[in-house]
């Protein structure tokens, strides 16, 4: 039998059964049991001290991603995220419909125009997903920084999964799975319209991925209107043992509500956000930055 191109060369190709095992009792040893083993407290987010830095770069490693917590409050400096994320390699940002001219987005609730009809700037609930799923090939989501300048009154929670767990669970119930979320036509994402117009067309790809340096990506949404699936019947099956497994109480999903100066650092892992209520006292707004690296060393 001719041999995977991939074989040999990463544990994700689905023919790849020792390499695999092998990665995934390293992956799972030690793993995290809870959202506080990933919060490193740190002084300045935009210099970082060896040490945090360290700390903050072992997390990602483990879990894909990490929690910092700084000192600094509610500054509104963008430089400090960006800051941040230079120190991880971090330096081509999206520069998505949605982001001011330096590559940044503001995400707050926004009234009265364009960005309303969008849910990341509304309060209601934003389902599973990663990242810019619906960009092309050449411009994939692999890095993700939210910082945090103020929380809600009420509500604002992310859920939190590694995609490499993500990928255990499906590989572990059915190999087949995984070839099937790795074949290119797997899921499409509908065109944008807005007022008669197409402001970006359909793009059809898979939902795993291997990088060229052996790393795992994801795409993905559980938003059911901007996304179709492949009528395969095992890509139906794959699909809804992986929505079973994003609404399980496992101790493999995080929780966690940032707070002013804490912000989350990532290789686009998987997350939801809870819906959330604003008061004159408190409103939600965060920063959120996206690159195409992943976190360097990881």
């Amino acid at each position: 039998m001719m041999k995977s191109k991939l074989d040999n060369f990463t544990p994700f190709d689905p023919d790849n059964e020792s390499g695999y095992l092998a990665w995934r009792e390293q992956k799972l040893h030690a793993y995290p049991g809870n959202i506080e083993e990933l919060i490193v407290e740190v002084n300045d987010p935009g210099r970082l001290t060896k040490a945090e830095h360290a700390a903050i770069h072992a997390c990602c490693c483990k879990t894909n991603m990490a929690i910092y917590a700084g000192s600094g409050g509610s500054d509104a400096d963008k430089a400090i995220p960006k800051s941040l994320g230079e120190q991880f390699g971090l330096t081509e940002l999206d520069c998505n419909m949605g982001a001011d001219d330096d590559g940044v987005t503001a995400l707050k609730v926004v009234e009265g125009e364009w960005r309303n009809s969008y849910i990341p700037y509304t309060n209601r609930p934003i389902h599973w997903h990663t990242d810019g799923y619906y960009n092309t090939a050449a411009e994939q989501i692999r890095g993700l920084i939210l910082h945090c300048l103020s929380r809600a009154a009420r509500g604002g929670e992310n859920a939190l999964l590694d995609h490499e767990i993500a990928y255990i669970q499906l590989r572990d119930a059915n190999p087949e799975y995984i070839r099937a979320l790795m074949k290119a036509d797997a899921m499409t994402i509908p065109a944008n319209t807005r007022d008669g117009r197409e402001i970006r067309p359909a793009r059809t790809g898979p939902v795993f991925s291997v990088l060229a340096d052996g790393s795992l990506h994801m795409r993905y949404t559980a938003r059911t209107r901007s996304i179709e699936w492949s009528a395969e019947p095992v890509t139906q099956a794959a699909v809804k043992t992986l929505e079973a497994f994003l609404d399980s109480p496992s101790a493999y999903i995080y929780r966690a509500t940032l707070q002013p100066g804490q912000g989350l650092i990532c290789n686009n892992v998987l997350h939801d956000r809870s819906g959330f209520d604003d008061d004159e006292a408190h409103a939600r707004q965060l920063y959120r930055l996206r690159y195409y690296q992943r976190i360097a060393g990881t």
